[in-house]
């Protein structure tokens, strides 16, 4: 991992940090109104940014990570032979006449337990009792169920007959020698895991979890839980909620707390993260403000770029690519709706990019607008909404209005509805293109 490679510098408190000297690329190019198309600011972003190095781990570090090599089965599954049931390995044609009114007797030759060798051999005219995934004894072709017979240890009386290979689990019937189990790319879940363990595999090549710092700003910020001592405070929101945003994504996340507006807290605090960052995130301090320090101490930090969206929350956002190792930096607004859009649109996929999981972007769906929506020209609107089922359609309705302090509208929501630059009313009935959040 990058962090291996990394080596912490002291950062002299009187001398900023000599920023790279290699620039960005050219930014996309911007309307008549000076702001950038969203998809436009997110590739570009996508661009700047690499899948992280893969290697070696075990198979419950790699839950949720991405294959990095396809995976063929060196062994059949099962294994070999065995019951399907609890009962009694026979030879099908000695009871092939077997019935309630004139069950067959056969004598018990033996048990046999999971994880038995059953090497012992079945006679003609005789049984062996077996347990669930019990090897089948040479000799036997088929089992009776325990439900089928008198459950005799001795002698067993069986009162339906079976067919050759009934209840019988075959070797390789669920997988061959040879058999791909898994193909690069695929993102390990608890059944693909399963199988990997079922195979005898126990490590393989996947990228890491991508390291994730958010940093917050603000002299008005206090950690929830501490009380609020002065007018002006408020709980820090921001940092709790994009950090529960990047680790529903699969990240390490670290939050980090700057309850300052001076320039050289915050470049210390960002510079201190970067020995473990394979991605800084910062809330708040992107705007024209005065006290917008991020903006402030970004060129002493790195290259980077700040641009206006033309979208509705989460116009202001920037970007650079920070200190020796040029660790990706994305810089959000600060008012808590704008920040978690900004998220959405451009922080998961950069996640979604550095652990090498497709798709990068958010799957749009359609739904029908359940009542009027009115959206401000010129922008891509994103309104909180709720999308229910009704009679097989997907209704959506907006939650609250448009500010981007309404937290309580953002936590009542379970999709963004998504309404273009050139909409400017969208009437009951018609379809609109929606992100869900609680299950993309």
């Amino acid at each position: 991992m990058a962090l291996l490679r990394r080596k912490k510098k002291l950062v002299e408190e009187a001398e900023a940090p000599t920023p790279p000297t290699e620039s960005l690329p050219d930014p996309p190019r911007t309307g008549e109104d000076g702001m950038r198309v969203m998809e436009d600011h997110r590739d570009y972003l996508l661009g700047l940014v690499e899948p992280l190095p893969y290697f070696g781990m075990s198979l419950l570090d790699a839950h949720g990570l991405t294959l990095c090599e396809d995976i063929r089965s060196e062994t059949d599954l099962p294994a070999f032979d065995n019951s399907q049931m609890d009962g009694y390995a026979v030879r099908a044609e000695d009871i092939a006449a077997a019935s309630q009114g004139e069950p067959l007797s056969l004598t018990v030759a033996g048990h046999v337990a999971a994880g038995d060798d059953g090497t012992e051999e079945l006679a003609q005219g005789k049984a062996i009792k077996v347990m669930t995934g019990a090897p089948i004894p040479p000799g036997a072709n088929a089992v009776v169920p325990l439900e089928f017979t008198d459950g005799g240890d001795e002698q067993v009386k069986i009162f339906e007959p079976v067919t050759a290979g009934e209840y019988v689990r075959l070797r390789g019937s669920d997988i061959h020698d040879g058999d791909q189990l898994m193909s690069r790319g695929q993102r390990l879940d608890a059944r693909t895991i399963g199988l990997l363990a079922a195979a005898g595999i126990d490590k393989v090549l996947a990228r890491p979890r991508p390291r994730v710092v958010v940093v917050s700003t603000g002299a008005e910020l206090v950690d929830p839980g501490r009380p609020l001592e002065r007018p002006g405070q408020i709980h820090d929101a921001n940092s709790f909620m994009i950090a529960a945003a990047a680790k529903a994504e699969g990240c390490q996340v670290w939050r980090v707390q700057v309850a300052s507006d001076e320039p050289e807290a915050v470049r210390e605090a960002i510079t201190d993260q970067l020995i473990r960052a394979d991605l800084v995130i910062t809330t708040g301090g992107v705007s024209k403000g005065d006290h917008d320090v991020v903006k402030q101490v970004m060129p002493s930090l790195g290259t980077c770029d700040f641009a206006e969206v033309a979208m509705q929350p989460g116009k202001p956002q920037g970007f650079g690519l920070i200190g020796e190792d040029r660790v990706p930096m994305i810089m959000l607004p600060g008012n808590p709706v704008s920040a978690y859009v900004s998220f959405q649109c451009f922080v998961r996929p950069v996640i979604r990019k550095l652990m090498g999981v497709e798709p990068l972007n958010h799957h749009p769906v359609r739904c029908v607008a359940g009542s009027v929506m009115r959206s401000a020209k010129g922008k891509l609107q994103f309104g909180r909404a709720i999308v229910r089922e009704d009679n097989g359609r997907r209704l959506v309705d907006l939650v609250g209005g448009h500010s981007s302090h309404l937290l309580g509208d953002l936590a009542a929501c379970n999709a963004l509805v998504l309404l273009g630059e050139d909409t400017e009313v969208v009437d009951a009935g018609e379809r609109v293109m929606v992100w869900m959040l609680d299950n993309d």
